[in-house]
């Protein structure tokens, strides 16, 4: 066990999402500028395309006035469109043929020339409506240029021959079909507008970006101050639940020497109220063992774990492994001692492995000494039970001489039956398991000894629920019952009940029960009766419920035995579903 350090953490929330957010409001922010920017061009350019189609119907208007009078008018009609292109928002001023001849223009020396290369009238597709395009001249200068059909009555034909006729070209036969009408506008007041509404655009653009980020930053400050709560409080009681159902005993001792805190293991292992440890020093409310490991915890930082015999309030004595740190917190470089932690662990659960251990390997030792010397006895035993049967047969019949080879010759079917049980013993179990009634398997058990429980005055009590199967080895399993039943009824000498029950367990497991109402198990010897040759009676080799034992345990089972002296013992034998792994026949 090591020292325990806590040092304070900031809370570490994940960027990400907010970064995501930011980039959507950026993206939206940037698309409202594109939108916002696009719409003051279509406004801008809408308001240029009007005044363009007004011009052009001002300027059809006065030509249709100038043509009233036929005299001159070619000389008012340039006129005209001198002094309406002379306007300072005006870059020019042109009508041409559907070819792009030009037919008239506010600088008379382009009349007759090509207003756009072969091919650019095509491409504009005019019609009876104004349309627009942005155009730029030799000069470099931008135009926004909005144009359509210009069309003339067919009764003033003969003056537009002679007005639209170039000059010094009287001879040549011009085309007076659709003519266009060209209206160059100064793009220079559009393009500031533009740049106006764009410097708009952008700040409104940046404020509403800095609002959102701003709004977005008080969220994220506000979700950091609520997670950094509930991580608090989720922490709280993830340490409040951790701590109180550790299977290990927690016992904290604050800085003042007090006891602060007792989890519910350590009140159930000292059998305490939380009442009867908090608030009082541990020489107060601990067990010796316990106190002494807090007060090392002052000189040392750790204690490992060591164990301790502890008598508790009840009279009780329980093993207990008990180690102890103190408890230190580190923040900016500071280290503070806030107190000390123990932990107490009950070892009654390993001294019970560690016996059962002990008592295989005794059975290990006992099984090789048996393999060794069973051999070596059963063959002059032999021999000894074949000449006791001899001579016996010399004597007379009832003759002292022909009793005394009785005796030879059971005294020699005893020591046989006790060296087959030990070889028993020490032998591996190998089961033969098949799918068994149990009903039918305790019935038959009970048969074999009911001549001997009637005679002894014993009663036996029989519960097996009907239909019950199971896979086990019958054989084995009724020898481990015949053994249980035989010292049942040495117990009750006087009579009283044998009771046999079978039950289902649950996940295919059955319990067998063997109850007596004899004297009862001392509690000094209950944990030594499946010891071989441990016994409590006169005569017997004390193998039998160590081979009870073996039978239950190659079964891959347990058994448990409750008992309390004048009131009987009950032996219960578990067994699981897969018959200790083994495969039925």
């Amino acid at each position: 066990m090591t020292a325990m350090v806590f040092r304070k953490n900031e809370p570490n929330e994940a960027l990400w999402p907010w970064i995501g957010g930011a980039v959507v409001l950026a993206v939206v922010v940037a698309c409202f500028a594109y939108l916002s920017f696009e719409r003051g061009e279509r406004h801008m350019a809408r308001v240029l395309r009007e005044k363009g189609a007004s011009l052009i119907r001002s300027f059809e208007a006065g030509a249709r006035t100038g043509m009233m009078g036929r005299f001159g008018a070619n000389v008012r009609l340039q006129h005209l469109l001198e002094q309406t292109a002379d306007q300072p928002d005006i870059n020019f001023l042109a009508v041409t043929d559907l070819h792009g001849r030009v037919l008239a223009h506010n600088e008379r020396d382009r009349i007759g020339t090509i207003l756009y290369p072969e091919g650019g009238i095509e491409a504009l597709a005019p019609s009876g409506d104004a349309w627009w395009f942005l155009a730029e001249d030799e000069h470099g200068r931008k135009s926004f240029v909005v144009y359509r059909f210009f069309r003339i009555d067919s009764s003033e034909r003969g003056w537009h021959e002679r007005f639209f006729r170039p000059p010094g070209d009287e001879q040549s036969e011009p085309d007076f079909g659709d003519m266009i009408i060209f209206v160059g506008l100064d793009v220079h007041p559009f393009e500031e507008a533009r740049e106006a509404d764009m410097r708009n655009t952008f700040l409104l653009s940046g404020l509403l970006f800095l609002s959102g980020a701003a709004v977005m930053a008080a969220l994220f400050w506000s979700q950091r101050v609520r997670a950094s709560r509930r991580q608090l409080s989720d922490s709280r009681t993830f340490a409040s639940e951790v701590v109180g159902n550790l299977p290990e005993g927690l016992v904290i001792v604050g800085p003042e020497g007090r006891v602060t805190f007792a989890n519910d293991a350590a009140l159930e292992l000292l059998g305490l109220e939380s009442a009867e440890i908090v608030g009082r020093t541990p020489d107060e409310a601990l067990p010796v063992a316990v106190a002494e490991v807090a007060w090392r915890l002052d000189a040392e930082r750790v204690v490992l774990e060591g164990e301790a015999e502890c008598l508790l309030r009840d009279e009780r004595c329980v093993p207990l492994g008990v180690s102890g740190a103190r408890i230190i917190s580190e923040h900016e470089g500071e280290r503070h001692d806030i107190g000390r932690i123990l932990i107490l662990r009950d070892l009654s659960e390993v001294r019970q492995l560690q016996e059962e251990v002990r008592r295989k390997e005794k059975l290990a030792a006992v099984g090789s000494l048996a393999a060794g010397v069973a051999h070596e006895i059963r063959n002059p035993l032999s021999s000894i039970k074949g000449y006791a049967t001899y001579f016996g047969s010399k004597f007379p019949e009832g003759s002292p001489d022909a009793e005394a080879a009785e005796v030879m010759v059971r005294e020699v079917d005893r020591l046989n039956r006790v060296i087959t049980e030990l070889l028993g013993l020490s032998r591996p179990s190998e089961l033969r398991c098949s799918e068994v009634d149990v009903a039918e398997l305790v019935a038959r058990t009970v048969r074999l000894v009911r001549q001997d429980a009637e005679a002894a005055g014993v009663r036996v009590d029989e519960r097996v629920e009907p239909g019950l199967t199971a896979v086990l080895d019958p054989d084995r399993v009724s020898q481990a019952l015949l053994n249980i039943y035989l010292n049942a009824l040495q117990a009750m000498p006087d009579g009283g009940v044998l009771s046999v029950s079978a039950a289902p367990r649950g996940e295919g497991r059955l319990t067998l029960r063997v109850a007596d109402t004899g004297p009862g198990i001392a509690p000094d010897k209950l944990g030594k009766i499946f010891d071989p040759y441990f016994t409590t009676k006169n005569q017997g080799t004390g193998l039998g419920l160590a081979v009870v034992q073996k039978i239950v345990e190659a079964h891959g089972g347990e058994i448990r035995v409750v008992s309390e002296p004048g009131l009987g013992a009950a032996f219960e034998i578990i067994l699981p579903a897969d018959c200790g792994g083994a495969e039925g026949e």
